[in-house]
């Protein structure tokens, strides 16, 4: 019967189409019926062998978490260990290495590619600043402010700043607001 049997099995593990094959072909009308009797005994006694060594399993398992628990292992720590032996394994690996170092290569040449971009803008800028349409916008806002300041304070030409223009700008449409300089002139004598 066995050498009957191994003759029958191949070193190769049986494909999908295989065992496609193997589950439509019915071989009981090639079998005997003394070997039909000693394949339903060796498939009841594969059966039984199949539960003990899922009882022993079960067991080992229990005595296993018990060993843990009198250790202090809980999950959590199991599972802090099991993720850094899986990263380092992961950082370890060929495709890791090469992923790494493309993307550490791509990240180099964006940062070189930006930097060449910031470079690119601040030179436009300042091209453009030296432009004769940007100087003249230029000249027309000194113009204007000096006018400004000329209305806004009177005869006082201290050459102030912008902002020094805005805030006598605000003071003196307050003093408008609030009774003209009649009334900041009472003020003052009070």
């Amino acid at each position: 019967m066995e050498a009957q049997a191994q003759g029958l099995l191949e070193s190769e593990p049986l494909q999908g189409r295989d065992e496609d094959a193997v589950a439509s072909a019915d071989f009981s009308s090639m079998l005997s019926e003394e070997e039909k009797e000693e394949l339903r005994a060796e498939l009841v006694q594969l059966e039984d062998e199949i539960t003990t060594l899922r009882q022993v399993l079960s067991a080992k398992e229990r005595h296993l978490v018990e060993i843990k628990q009198k250790l202090g292992m809980n999950l959590m720590n199991e599972l802090k260990q099991n993720f850094s032996k899986s990263w380092h394994d992961m950082q370890t690996t060929t495709a890791y290495k090469k992923t790494h170092e493309t993307l550490s290569h791509a990240g180099q040449k964006a940062t070189a590619a930006f930097s060449n971009v910031g470079t690119a803008i601040s030179k436009k800028f300042g091209d453009m600043r030296n432009s004769p349409t940007f100087k003249s916008f230029e000249e027309r806002v000194e113009t204007t402010v000096t006018s400004l300041k000329t209305k806004v304070g009177g005869a006082n030409q201290s050459g102030g700043s912008f902002e020094e223009v805005l805030n006598s700008t605000a003071h003196a449409s307050s003093q408008s607001t609030s009774g003209g300089p009649r009334r900041a002139e009472e003020e003052l004598q009070c």
